[in-house]
């Protein structure tokens, strides 16, 4: 496994950190790396959740490296399985992902959030997108912010090259709770483990149709599910923990989940 990943199995809960000093830049080689270890995190029915962090309390990730830009990589070019990152373009992930931001997030380390199911952020950590000051544009978060935020607010991210307080963030409803810094890891945790307490296949199944009908109508969303063309969720709508949850609630007791 490359060295400036530092990977952490926590049982049902997998916690990936970035750990590439100065500033937890990705070129195309961890880029990939990093795509293995989410491929395996998606593939093994074993583990329910994955937490992406920095190391230290300076950098989340300044995103692309740019020394590897001089050298030769492409802006459009393979970083892997999973895209950018390892999971912003992965096929089938369908499992939650909390992003844990310890400080200064740039660039594509700020975009890469953009496509986690969560986000939680340090106190002092900060968010940028400086790509048109050096001359090229951001991918992802041009993609996305319009998306997730009023147009204007979402063009002055994007190009006005500004720094963004994590407070400020989550009062746009992109961040879910910004914590101190000491905290951070311990909140992320308590967020994967009442994950982990809702039954797996119903994640699956909310994940899996968000992405489905991100661009169908209320109308067409249905049709599609009375087709039964979703299978995660038609695999959960049939599943022994669809009966053992209605049991479990009528019974006073919590759940015992099996995942099929």
């Amino acid at each position: 496994m490359n060295k400036n990943l530092k990977i952490t199995r926590n049982g049902q809960i997998l916690e990936i950190v970035l750990d590439r000093p100065k500033a937890n830049t990705i070129d195309a080689k961890l880029s990939a790396d990093m795509g293995k270890v989410f491929a395996e995190f998606r593939d093994d029915p074993s583990l329910r959740v994955a937490i992406l962090t920095g190391t230290g309390d300076k950098f989340f990730s300044a995103g692309w490296d740019l020394n590897a830009v001089a050298g030769g990589e492409e802006f459009i070019g393979d970083f892997g399985e999973g895209g950018f990152c390892g999971f912003t373009e992965m096929k089938d992930l369908h499992k939650p992902v909390i992003c844990a931001v310890n400080g200064l997030a740039v660039g594509a380390g700020f975009e890469m959030l953009l496509r986690a199911d969560f986000i939680l952020a340090a106190d002092h950590a900060e968010f940028m997108l400086p790509e048109v000051r050096i001359g090229i544009a951001p991918d992802i978060a041009t993609f996305m912010l319009p998306k997730l935020l009023p147009h204007q607010k979402a063009m002055e991210i994007l190009m006005m090259g500004r720094r963004h307080s994590a407070q400020e963030l989550a009062s746009f409803g992109l961040i879910n709770d910004v914590v101190p810094a000491a905290q951070l890891m311990e909140t992320a945790r308590s967020f994967a483990q009442e994950l982990v307490s809702s039954a797996p296949l119903s994640l699956e199944a909310v994940k899996e149709a968000v992405h489905l009908t991100e661009r169908l109508t209320f109308k067409e969303s249905y049709d599609e599910l009375r087709k039964e063309s979703w299978p995660h969720f038609m695999k959960m709508l049939n599943s022994s923990d669809a009966v053992e949850g209605a049991n479990a609630f009528l019974e006073k007791r919590d759940p015992e989940w099996r995942g099929y």
